[in-house]
């Protein structure tokens, strides 16, 4: 078997190899010459699989360790007969502990509990329900709005998008970025959204940058439509709008879903697909996984307040990467290609803690 693999995917290098021929290529490397002899791809969302890449070669599968698949031209693959698959749900977790630890640096900055706010949640799969949980977990009061589940299963439970404009204190899209459908999602936060906007709400777009209309954003948020501003995918990356930037209380380089563990689970789940397509069997596959925190064990002792806030922050604060892309933005790409994963909640142990403390750092997912 010729696998051609992305050279950034964690946790995949000598895993594969006893069983097949594997070549790892930097982004810009996945050209058709390239692909033209690989039975198999394995590639990020920033490697273009096109039908100018794939026409004429011999791949068969498409695996990409990311829950998006825009990059891949699936009219294409399906025309051509090459299967392909994504990981759902893989960075599920990473990114609803990125949004509650953004939300808690907003809360300390601002004086403003998450207590009792209402927090609108716009697409519930796998990342909106990891979102709920944990938000629901710390008080918060949920609106949801997902009409293909709403059309699925029924009204009960979701609410329209007016509603969420009207009543939310915070509004966060989880939704994939599409064009054409019933549901498309290019710019469905675009100047009408804004303008319905009744609670200068604080937003989140952790999804995908095209979600919004940047320039309707950055009206609404000139003309005090919009709150603070929480913002890891943007329009046009790697070239982010520097006015955008400036104005986000919380800016990173599209890195929510970076956890070490989201990472393990997309490269396991690619690699599994590999496995039941070719029926090989994959011995190395319990080495994907990632390695202990360095600091394992948070002691709550150690901190004088705010003892649920710093033992999130303790597994990840978004204030450090957000220092780094607002000093060098044109390095967007780097600090994703270069950034250090930070293990989830369920890594870290946490001691010292009232029994308060044990019910919520136990329920959003540390050991306790």
């Amino acid at each position: 078997m010729n696998i051609i693999a992305d050279n950034t995917i964690p946790y995949l290098k000598g895993v594969i190899e006893p069983i097949a021929h594997v070549t790892y290529l930097n982004s810009g490397q996945f050209t058709a010459d390239a692909v033209r002899e690989a039975d198999v791809l394995i590639v990020r969302s920033v490697d273009k699989c096109s039908r100018e890449i794939l026409e004429g070669s011999r791949v068969k599968l498409i695996t990409t360790a990311t829950i998006g698949f825009d990059h891949i031209d699936t009219a294409y693959c399906e025309e051509a007969g090459i299967r392909w698959t994504n990981a759902p749900g893989c960075n599920a977790e990473s990114v609803a502990e990125y949004l509650l630890a953004s939300l808690f640096v907003l809360s300390l900055r601002t004086g403003e509990s998450l207590q009792g706010k209402t927090i609108g949640i716009i697409g519930v799969g796998h990342v909106g329900k990891a979102v709920e949980k944990l938000c629901r977990s710390v008080g918060m009061h949920i609106l949801k709005n997902d009409p293909p589940r709403a059309e699925a299963e029924g009204d009960e439970g979701f609410v329209s998008l007016q509603t969420i404009a009207e009543e939310s204190d915070i509004i966060t899209m989880h939704t994939p970025l599409t064009k054409t459908g019933k549901h498309p999602t290019y710019h469905l936060a675009d100047k009408a959204f804004f303008q319905s906007l009744q609670k200068q709400p604080w937003l989140i777009n952790a999804a995908r940058g095209a979600i919004f209309d940047t320039m309707a954003l950055l009206e609404a948020k000139k003309v005090g439509k919009v709150g603070q501003l929480i913002i890891d995918c943007w329009e046009n990356e790697p070239r982010i709008n520097s006015e955008l930037l400036h104005l986000s209380a919380i800016a990173t380089p599209h890195i929510a879903g970076f956890s070490a563990d989201g990472k393990a689970n997309a490269t396991r789940m690619c690699l599994e697909e590999i496995s039941r397509f070719f029926k090989v069997t994959i011995d190395r596959l319990s080495a994907v996984s990632p390695a202990p925190p360095r600091n394992p064990v948070i002691d709550l002792k150690t901190f004088s307040s705010d003892r649920i806030e710093k033992a999130i922050f303790s597994s990840f604060n978004p204030e450090q990467i957000d220092a780094l892309l607002r000093a060098n933005p044109e390095k967007f790409e780097w600090f994703r290609a270069n950034y250090s994963y930070p293990r989830e909640f369920t890594a870290y142990q946490i001691i010292n803690a009232t029994k308060e403390e044990q019910a919520l750092l136990q329920e959003i997912g540390f050991q306790v």
